[in-house]
């Protein structure tokens, strides 16, 4: 563990962010919804490197439950039923620092994927075309 815990780990239900704060002063302010779609779990993230597995239509998930995991990470319980991943505080600080550039790569390639927040489902305009040979 490079990062010390963060002094502050407050969810805020009404407004869906967790609240993460540490002693150099440095605080984030995470949707639930980032923190599901960049879940660290072997389901998002997959065992190798590259991007992680794309999960659409999670824009109204909330985190049900924190649980502490020994004095190095937090096991977030997503109300959808995730709750695989553990969220180190190395982890928790990564995601905060590449939040902006992170965001805007997930609704990037949702648009690719013809995918939304709202739906987990590619819309039929998004698959590839069937290839007709000529001749």
């Amino acid at each position: 563990m490079s990062d010390p815990a963060p002094t502050r780990l407050r969810l805020h239900r009404n407004s869906r962010l967790l609240e993460v704060a540490y002693a150099d002063g440095s605080c984030y302010q995470l949707p639930c919804e980032y923190l599901r779609v960049y879940s660290p779990s072997a389901e998002v993230r997959g065992h190798g490197g590259g991007e992680p597995t794309l999960v659409g239509g999670k824009r109204n998930v909330n985190i049900a439950a924190i649980e502490p995991v020994g004095r190095y990470a937090v096991r977030l319980r997503f109300d959808d039923g995730h709750d695989t991943g553990l969220y180190s505080w190395d982890i928790l600080r990564e995601l905060g620092a590449n939040q902006e550039a992170w965001w805007a790569r997930y609704l990037e390639r949702l648009t690719e994927h013809g995918m939304s927040r709202d739906s987990d489902v590619a819309t039929l305009s998004a698959l590839p075309k069937k290839y007709t040979p000529k001749g």
